[in-house]
Parts: structure tokens; sequence; C-alpha cells
């Protein structure tokens, strides 16, 4: 009792420290009931994706709830918001400028739903399968850089959310989790032009039948969403007339994560079945022709 006492007259010999005090005292009860609820969720919602939009969204109202506890408790009165806040802007405006950026990027991220955990997207240059988002960071596995294609390169990146109002965001599985790829097959002259095209369509009919299936009932929704015209899905092959072969451009739509390896069992299965045509269907190679050998004068005087 007599401590009690002792900090009592402490407390009332200093207001202005017992004022920032028992601030801080509301700070933390909001941070570890807000912690509380994480762990609370996270332990009893058996959907992974439910349990981290619920976490996410506890994050956000416990930011919310904190400047509301702050402004009115240094203000006394929570009509005094509107003068409050325009004080509090003036004073961090420039010192917090990329941390009030990179919150308000996560509100956006969250609401209007740029992108989401899964998601493979492009933003600032860097590409990555998005692993997580947080109110200041977003976290991507990377892709690319220093390995070919969509291959994980094994770094993670943690990138400012401020980020998404500084430049474009190219987000390859949102609404519409498909991509169009392509490749060349130069077909030398003199091969079966007819059973190349038939041997290329086949493959690539068979083997893609299940992304276009797949791929027409979400292009409906996006071309009833956007403004945007429809768009050919199925395999399509052009042919183009070059000095060297005759080139074949196989045209078609993958999903986003398994470009690479699409395009391996395609070129693999087309390349043995132009085998077994028995020369009728060749590959082509580049070719040099030697119009003119170029006469050598050889000088007999510099002979010893």
């Amino acid at each position: 009792m007599k401590y009690l006492e002792l900090i009592k007259q402490w407390l009332e010999a200093h207001p202005s420290t017992a004022i920032f005090l028992k601030y801080i005292v509301l700070v933390l009860l909001v941070i570890g009931f807000i912690q509380f609820l994480r762990r609370f969720i996270r332990k009893n919602l058996p959907n992974t994706k439910v349990k981290y939009k619920s976490q996410k969204g506890i994050e956000v109202i416990g930011y919310l709830i904190l400047i509301i506890l702050t402004l009115s408790y240094f203000t006394g009165n929570i009509k005094d918001f509107t003068l409050a806040i325009g004080l509090l802007s003036a004073g961090i405006a420039i010192t917090l400028q990329e941390l009030i950026l990179s919150i308000a990027g996560s509100l956006y991220i969250f609401f209007v739903k740029v992108y989401k955990p899964g998601d493979r997207i492009e933003i600032n240059g860097i590409k990555g399968d998005v692993i997580d988002i947080d109110s200041i960071y977003t976290t991507m596995m990377e892709i690319g850089e220093w390995v070919s294609s969509d291959n994980y390169s094994g770094r993670i990146i943690k990138l400012s959310n401020a980020f998404v109002f500084k430049g474009p965001i190219y987000n390859y599985s949102m609404d519409f989790p498909f991509i169009w790829d392509e490749f060349n097959l130069p077909i030398r002259y003199g091969s079966d032009i007819d059973l190349a095209k038939d041997i290329v369509i086949k493959v690539a009919t068979e083997n893609l039948s299940e992304y276009v299936a797949k791929s027409i009932a979400k292009w409906k929704d996006v071309v009833e969403r956007y403004y945007i015209e429809d768009a050919k899905v199925e395999p399509t092959l052009a042919i183009t007339m070059t000095d060297n072969w005759i080139e074949f451009n196989l045209r078609y739509i993958v999903d986003y994560k398994k470009r690479r390896v699409t395009k391996h069992i395609l070129n693999d299965l087309i390349g043995k079945e132009f085998e077994k045509t028995n020369g009728k269907v060749m590959l082509a190679s580049a070719t040099v022709e030697i119009v003119r050998i170029p006469m050598v004068n050889i000088d007999e005087k510099g002979k010893n």
C-alpha cells in the first residue's frame, strides 16, 4: 500500500507524465486484444483463405482504433478530429510520407483487391508470386532474373505497398488466370506443308483441350465485365515465308503457372511426330549460300 501511495503521489506531481503513461497502457491493451483475436482466429478457423483475410481485417481495424484513440485522447473531444488530423498531417507529412503511403497502399490493396496472396504479379519491374501482404509490405517469391522463363529464383522480396500508387501492376491471375503464349517452328522448303500443319494443330488441340475449355468460360466473364472484344482461345497457326524456311507460328492459351512446361511438351511431341513422317516434314536450320569465291592474287616476287 505504501508503494501504491508513493506512485499515486508521484503521478499527481507529474500530470503530463501520468497522461502519457495512461495512453501507453491503453495502446498496449488494444494491441494485446488485437493479437489475442488474431491468435484465436489462426487456431480456430479451418479455411486458410478465410483465416488469412480475417487476420488482415483485424489488423486494419486495429490501426483505425489506435488512430481514433490517439486523436480523441489528446484532443479531449472526438469532435476535434478535423483540427487534430490537420495538425497531425502537417507535422508528419514529410518524415513519414513513405510509411503513410504504404499503409494507404495496404488499405487500397485490401479493399479494391488489386492483388491477393497466391497471385502472380509484376510491379516496379519485379515479377513473382505474392505470398503475404501486411500493413506496410507485400512479400513476393521472385521468378526470373538469372533463371530462365517463369522459374523461382529463390529470393523472397519485400516491396513497399506504396508502389501500387507509383506505376502499373501486371496481374497474371486476376479475373482471367490464363495467358497467350507462342513459339516458332522453322519448316524446310520441300516439306509436306499440309501434313505439317495437321500435325501441329492436332498435337496442340489434344494437349491444350483442358485449358481451352476452362478459359472459354473465364473469358466470357471478362468480356461481360470489361469493355473488350471477344478473342479466340483455341490454338491458331500462322505461316510466314522467309529466305531460309517456312516459319510456323503456333499461338495458344495456357495456365499462367504452366507456360514453360507446356511449351516443352508441345515442342517435344511435335518433334516426335515430325520424325514419324519419314522425311516428309523436316525442320530447317540456318544455311549460308556461297555465291562466288573471291579471286586470290599470289605475288610470285615475294617468294624467296
